[in-house]
């Protein structure tokens, strides 16, 4: 089930109770100092570019997860010219830079500054629930059978958008996203802010580099998956449900136009720039 209200627990970590950034610094570098590992079994991969608007946020809630995996969280700072590197020095997260501009370059940085068995890729604007490490790192665990996990999201609405709105275009993503796993490719509904995969495979099959008209996320799930190294995994579980700024609403041209788009590549198969692999008919 989906939330039509923002849950009180993502709340309290978009406020953090109405204290200034300072506090929430010392929070996150307590908290972190407490789960970080210079041998982990899972990697925690942020992109960020002029992200210090959300990162703490990001940070607030990867720190907070209740696992007992030994973690690391790496952010790949990508040519920021805000206080971006400057909060994720602060508290005390490794800082990665990559002056190659794009989502690919630094996915890939990520993926090489790694040291787990495990990468979870994720998002510098983007709160994880409490039990999101551990619900997308289980099923990798069961043998070989699956090669990539994804959860479902929604959308933090911003200041003159109700949250009500997104909840019932949400629903109709999920109709789109079943369309896409019975009829086209699975491989399309998996995003690069909410996935997880093995290490050392996606360095086997050349990284997050992927063809001209395709992304990066939905590419390493189909390489993953058509190299024989196990199947898509979708986590149903409300538990790893991650919520996102409504941005990704917002550059395509706000909610309608959004929906039109949806529509388009899903149902008419015609395919426009996507987080997601291209269109193969």
């Amino acid at each position: 089930m989906r939330s039509i209200t923002i849950p009180e627990y993502i709340k309290k970590i978009v406020v953090f109770n109405g204290y200034p950034d300072s506090a929430r610094i010392v929070f996150i570098h307590q908290n972190y100092a407490f789960k970080k590992s210079h041998d982990p079994q899972v990697s925690i991969a942020i992109p960020a570019h002029n992200e210090e608007a959300n990162i703490l946020k990001t940070l607030h809630s990867l720190c907070i997860n209740e696992t007992k995996r030994p973690i690391e969280i790496i952010v790949v700072n990508n040519n920021s010219t805000d206080k971006t590197e400057a909060l994720i020095k602060a508290c005390g997260v490794r800082c990665v830079n990559e002056s190659v501009q794009g989502i690919t370059a630094a996915r890939n940085a990520g993926l090489g500054a790694a040291k787990g068995k495990y990468v979870l890729s994720a998002d510098a604007d983007v709160i994880y629930p409490k039990d999101w490490i551990e619900e997308m790192i289980a099923p990798l665990e069961r043998g070989n059978t699956f090669c990539v996990t994804y959860s479902r999201f929604s959308f933090l609405p911003s200041q003159g958008t109700p949250r009500w709105v997104y909840f019932f275009y949400e629903y109709f993503a999920d109709i789109a996203k079943a369309y896409n796993r019975y009829f086209k490719d699975e491989a399309v509904n998996v995003y690069g802010f909410n996935m997880g995969f093995r290490r050392l495979q996606a360095i086997n099959v050349d990284w997050f580099n992927h063809p001209r008209d395709s992304n990066e996320d939905g590419w390493l799930a189909l390489k993953l998956r058509d190299r024989g190294f196990g199947e898509l995994f979708y986590v149903k579980s409300p538990k790893a449900l991650v919520w996102t700024t409504d941005r990704r609403i917002k550059s395509d041209g706000g909610l309608i136009k959004g929906i039109i788009k949806r529509i388009k590549r899903t149902f008419f198969n015609i395919y426009e720039p996507h987080p997601g692999i291209k269109n193969k008919g």
